[in-house]
């Protein structure tokens, strides 16, 4: 059994794809995945995108995906990584592939001069959050997220 973390490439497009549906599928929100394979690749692969994805792969086999981008901590000075997702397909958990990708992108983060390292959990997903825990991350629970999107979004633009 040998895992394999790579940076995602432009061919991975519908694998990854795949993955999203799968994690919209597992957090109950498939109805919720508008985006397509062309929509996708411009978005990970186009020539201005701000993302980056990984593949971590079981013997030659895709099983997960990493999505993240940079943003910045005004307080620190410094960029930092945000991972938007982190999946492995349900039947491949437990080999260590989401904490081999978490670890591949903190590496990333220190080599990189990053101050942070952060992403977003359900409230209900416990199993994940008691995951995250057991490596030594913090929740977040004094902030509180907001979103704009679609009509909201479009209203508050335009008024």
């Amino acid at each position: 059994m040998s895992l394999l973390i790579r940076d995602a490439v432009a061919s991975d497009t519908q694998i990854i794809l795949d993955f999203i549906i799968e994690l919209a599928v597992y957090e109950k929100a498939e109805h919720e995945v508008k985006t397509n394979v062309e929509e996708t690749k411009e978005a990970i692969f186009g020539e201005n995108s701000t993302v980056k994805a990984l593949i971590c792969e079981l013997d030659g086999v895709a099983i997960g995906y990493a999505v993240y981008f940079y943003n910045y901590s005004t307080w620190l000075g410094k960029n930092g990584i945000y991972l938007e997702d982190l999946y492995v397909s349900e039947t491949k958990r437990g080999v260590g592939a989401g904490k081999a990708m978490l670890k591949y992108l903190a590496k990333k983060a220190l080599s990189e001069n990053c101050g942070r390292f952060e992403w977003s959990c359900l409230d209900w997903n416990t199993p994940s959050r008691e995951f995250y825990e057991s490596l030594g991350a913090k929740s977040q629970d004094e902030w509180i997220g907001y979103r704009l999107e679609g009509d909201s979004l479009t209203s508050f633009a335009n008024s």
